[in-house]
């Protein structure tokens, strides 16, 4: 069995309202990052549109991904909540500059309701 490891930076936001997970877990040669919303480091509120929040989830995910010592480069797997399914092809657009030429697998659902009112979600799993 590996050890696992905790990665935190104050580069992205702390868990949502003290929750009890991790920004994201290093172990067995992967990073796994937790969902992140379009919210700044260090703001309670999130806003913008479609585009702005997911290029801040973006932001989010490179901030723990270079702390674990992976980068948006190395993304195997993605699963992305949409508030609403007709946000698809901005949040599309704005995906794809941030995944490069090699894309990872990806899931894209609508939910019921996020966090804060936001309209995306992101989790991702990458190679360290």
């Amino acid at each position: 069995m590996s050890d696992k490891c905790v990665v935190r930076t104050e580069a992205a936001p702390a868990p949502f309202q003290g929750a009890p997970y991790s920004q994201a877990v290093a172990a067995g040669g992967f990073v796994f990052v937790s969902g992140q919303l379009g919210l700044r480091p260090g703001d309670t509120a999130i806003s913008g549109g479609i585009e702005e929040q997911t290029e801040q989830v973006f932001a989010n995910l490179k901030a723990i991904l270079e702390e674990a010592g992976s980068g948006l480069d190395r993304l195997v797997k993605t699963t992305v909540f949409l508030r609403h399914l007709d946000d698809f092809q901005t949040m599309n657009d704005v995906y794809a500059k941030h995944v490069g030429e090699q894309p990872p697998a990806r899931a894209t659902v609508e939910v019921g309701r996020l966090p804060s009112g936001a309209l995306v979600e992101i989790e991702a799993v990458a190679l360290l």
